[in-house]
C-alpha cells in the first residue's frame, strides 16, 4: 500500500467520499453533530461569511440557511467542485486558495468558519493560524471552529507517533486502499483555553464525546 504524507493530497483524493464522515450510524455522534448545525444557524444569522477549508460544503450548506453570503475557500479544486454540487439558501462564491494565502482584504467578514482544520495544523503554525483569523475578520466580529475528539474516527484509524515537532500522526486509508500519514492532534478542554486565550477571548466552548467547537473573538481585532 502506498503513503503519502501531504494532506493536500489526501483531502483531495478523499473528496467523493469524505462526506459519510457526517452519516456514521452513531446516535449520539449524530446528536452532537446536529445541536452543533443548530449553533451554527443561529450564529450564522443575516452576516457576512468567509469560511476557510470548506470542504465538500457540509457547514457552508447549513450557514447558508440563515447567512447574509458566503465566501468559501479550500486549496483542493476537488472539494470545492464536490461542495459545487449542493444547493444554497443565499449567495456563495467559491475560491480556489491556500489557507495562508487569502486574496481576501482586512477586516472584511463578520464571522469566519473553519471546520475539522485545527487539528491538521502543525503546533508550530499556531500563531500564524491566529494572526490570519483575527487580521480576516471585523472588529468585534467572531471565529467558529469545529473538530473531532478520537471516538468519532472509531477503532480503526491508527496513531504512528509524533513528528519532530510534537505533531500526533494518523494513518488513513482511501476506499481505493491507499494510505496517507497525516497530522492529527487532539485537544482536552484545559489545553484548548491553554492555546487559545492568548490570541482571543473564548465566547463558547462545547466539549463533546465526539466533537468540540468554540467561538472565538480576537483580542487584538479588538484594540486596532
Amino acid at each position: 500500500m502506498e503513503e503519502d504524507k501531504s494532506i493536500t493530497a489526501y483531502y483531495g483524493q478523499r473528496a467523493h467520499e469524505y462526506e459519510r464522515i457526517y452519516f456514521r450510524e452513531i446516535p449520539d455522534r449524530r446528536r452532537q453533530i446536529d445541536e452543533e448545525a443548530d449553533r451554527v444557524r443561529e450564529l450564522t444569522k443575516d452576516k457576512t461569511i468567509l469560511e476557510l477549508a470548506c470542504g465538500t460544503g457540509y457547514w457552508t450548506q447549513i450557514a447558508s440557511e440563515n447567512a447574509k453570503s458566503i465566501l468559501t475557500s479550500d486549496i483542493s479544486a476537488e472539494m470545492i467542485a464536490e461542495a459545487r454540487k449542493k444547493e444554497y439558501h443565499c449567495p456563495v462564491e467559491f475560491v480556489l486558495a491556500d489557507l495562508y494565502r487569502l486574496p481576501f482584504p482586512k477586516h472584511s467578514f463578520d464571522l469566519i468558519l473553519l471546520g475539522f482544520w485545527f487539528s491538521h495544523e502543525p503546533k508550530s503554525g499556531y500563531d500564524r493560524l491566529f494572526n490570519t483569523l483575527s487580521s480576516l475578520v471585523r472588529i468585534g466580529g467572531q471565529i467558529w471552529m469545529i473538530d473531532n475528539n478520537p471516538p468519532a474516527e472509531g477503532a480503526n484509524v491508527d496513531s504512528v507517533g509524533t513528528d519532530e515537532g510534537g505533531n500526533n500522526l494518523k494513518k488513513r486509508q482511501l476506499s481505493n486502499g491507499k494510505e496517507f500519514v497525516i497530522i492529527k492532534n487532539y485537544f482536552s478542554p484545559e489545553l484548548l483555553r491553554s492555546i487559545l486565550s492568548d490570541a482571543f477571548t473564548i465566547e463558547r466552548l462545547n466539549f463533546g464525546s465526539y466533537y468540540w467547537s468554540v467561538v472565538l473573538t480576537p483580542k487584538t481585532a479588538k484594540t486596532q
